[in-house]
């Protein structure tokens, strides 16, 4: 595994976990350097000053906040410092929640908590939290500095393993009040076809069918230009248009997969059957709740 990001404690009530924290996600994108086209020589990246034309040492830079008036607010590093978190090394848990409670817009980076030490103490305590949360299916959520700011964070169990999701704060999301979603309500017969479309295209979710397919193309083209290929552009596709006539497509849509023609037979059926097993499942779940 990667060297740790930090290294600290995970806190709840009394009980201190060592902990250390590793990235979850890794770049597979295929990256590039900027060169100068005409020789190959790398392109250098320098800091100038616009008005004295001449370039500036990172320690001389200042940070500007922009006023509504165009104005600029001039804060040091050292103003920056006043406001700086204070620096611990223990993820304080706050509360215990649902995972359900937890809008999925609200995740961002997520990261691996992997205890500390050998000793049988902090191992103990860790699979202790491991199976306590998992027992209970609920996600602990807290606050932990990283690199001099202060994140949300959501811990929770997956493959027998703590991970930590760092998590933006409801008000960094924008608000949908001022997007349109379609104006009036759509009839009843567009809706049945809608939710039946809906169910024949429902399955499990198996994260291994979806891979990135730019990057294969990519790479694709790297390896040919390393064999002094010569690439040529594909014919942009045109783009589908609107459907004249909302319930036709629908109507089509649903014979097609229902007849299974092309590649959709198998795919619709294999759904189809995944997806009846689920509706069985959810109708045993509620059930039980309700005799419970």
């Amino acid at each position: 595994m990667a060297r740790s990001l930090w290294t600290g404690s995970l806190s709840f009530g009394l009980v201190n976990v060592p902990v250390a924290l590793y990235s979850a996600a890794r770049d597979l994108d295929v990256h590039f350097n900027q060169l100068h086209e005409k020789d190959g020589a790398r392109i250098e990246i320098r800091r100038f000053c616009a008005k004295e034309d001449v370039e500036v040492a990172y320690d001389d830079i200042a940070h500007g906040y922009e006023l509504e008036d165009g104005r600029q607010v001039v804060l040091t590093d050292a103003d920056l410092e006043a406001v700086a978190p204070r620096r611990t090394r223990t993820i304080e848990i706050d509360s215990f929640v649902d995972l359900a409670e937890v809008d999925p817009m609200l995740f961002d980076h997520p990261y691996w908590l992997v205890p500390v030490g050998e000793s049988e103490g902090p191992l103990r305590a860790y699979r202790l939290l491991v199976d306590a949360m998992a027992a209970e299916e609920r996600v602990a959520l807290g606050r932990f500095v990283l690199r001099s700011k202060e994140y949300l964070v959501a811990v929770r169990v997956r493959d027998g393993v703590l991970s930590l999701t760092t998590m933006r704060f409801a008000d960094e999301l924008r608000p949908t009040k001022d997007i349109d979603n379609g104006g009036r309500k759509p009839a009843k017969e567009a809706l049945d076809h809608a939710v039946a479309l809906i169910e024949a295209l429902s399955g499990d979710w198996t994260p291994e069918d979806y891979t990135d397919e730019h990057r294969k193309r990519l790479q694709a083209i790297v390896r040919k230009k390393r064999k002094g290929a010569t690439i040529e552009a594909p014919e942009q596709e045109r783009e589908p248009k609107p459907a004249d006539d909302l319930m036709e497509a629908l109507r089509k849509t649903l014979e097609e997969l229902g007849e299974g023609k092309g590649s959709a037979n198998g795919k619709s059926s294999q759904k189809k059957g995944k997806s009846s097993s689920k509706s069985k499942s959810r109708s045993s779940r509620s059930k039980s709740k309700t005799k419970a």
